[in-house]
């Protein structure tokens, strides 16, 4: 697997290359204020792609972080509700070995209740 990803980015880079050769022509961008900046048009891709790549990567790095934390928050609840399960008393089970006390009925007063 380590190999199919070396050839994609190896493939990749020489796709790029290629590009940048046979496509490195100057642009001559119009800026505010009737300022003209002239750039290769490779250069020029590569800074447009890279102020769309970042904004969506700092957004993903945020939401998994956020997620990180509410998946740890999660996990210590239920960690700390499986250890106050663990200490509650435990009922004494019903097949021991000695009798239980019969229950001794309440003395009734003459006359009727």
């Amino acid at each position: 697997m380590q190999f199919l990803k070396t050839l994609f980015w190896f493939l990749l880079a020489v796709v790029i290359a290629v590009f940048a050769v046979g496509n490195w022509t100057m642009v001559t961008i119009n800026l505010w204020a009737g300022l003209r900046a002239e750039i290769n048009l490779p250069l020029l891709l590569i800074i447009t792609f890279l102020a769309g790549l970042f904004p969506t990567l700092l957004y993903h790095h945020a939401v998994k972080w956020r997620l990180r934390q509410k998946l740890s928050t999660a996990e210590r609840a239920v960690a700390d509700l499986r250890g106050a399960s663990s200490t509650a008393p435990v009922p004494p089970s019903p097949a021991t070995d000695t009798p239980a006390p019969a229950a001794i009925p309440a003395a009734v007063p003459p006359g009727g209740a």
